[in-house]
């Protein structure tokens, strides 16, 4: 396994450890703001999750589909920090089958059960694609850290 390979699975095992992310977007007048969601990740670092289309962020992305990404580990250790920075691109998931797939995976990791069944399908599924990546894991040294290019 190459050493681009082994940061990546790392990268994968930290966000499969963790559940919430903070989403920034920019507004029409270029104000950033930012929203804690739940998520789930794929395979090849993509990450899913679900929000009402008339939510700041999601209004946000639909004129400006950038957005950076950070996912951490909550900790009051600053040797116990570690998480990831990205930036990438949001789309909603539109093919019925992929969502589907990607919903029911969410709803298992989260328990939402039959009670959030309602807001789910009121809900659109996004789909966020990194293009760049930094870790950072202070429990290695402080102010470790190592940069992907998708």
């Amino acid at each position: 396994m190459s050493g681009m390979q082994k940061q990546r699975e790392l990268v994968a095992a930290f966000l499969r450890e963790q559940s919430t992310l903070a989403l920034s977007t920019v507004d029409a007048e270029k104000i950033v703001s930012t929203a804690p969601l739940f998520y789930i990740a794929n395979e090849d670092l993509t990450l899913y999750w679900l929000s009402s289309t008339t939510t700041e962020h999601s209004v946000n992305l639909l004129r400006e589909p950038r957005a950076a990404v950070t996912v951490y580990r909550d900790t009051d250790y600053w040797k116990m920090i570690r998480g990831v920075q990205m930036r990438g691109v949001v789309a909603e998931v539109v093919d019925s089958t992929q969502r589907k797939l990607v919903v029911e995976r969410y709803c298992e990791r989260f328990q939402l059960g039959t009670v959030f069944r309602l807001a789910i399908t009121q809900s659109a599924l996004y789909a966020f694609r990194p293009a760049w990546i930094r870790y950072i894991d202070n429990a290695k040294r402080f102010g470790y850290k190592f940069e992907i290019e998708l």
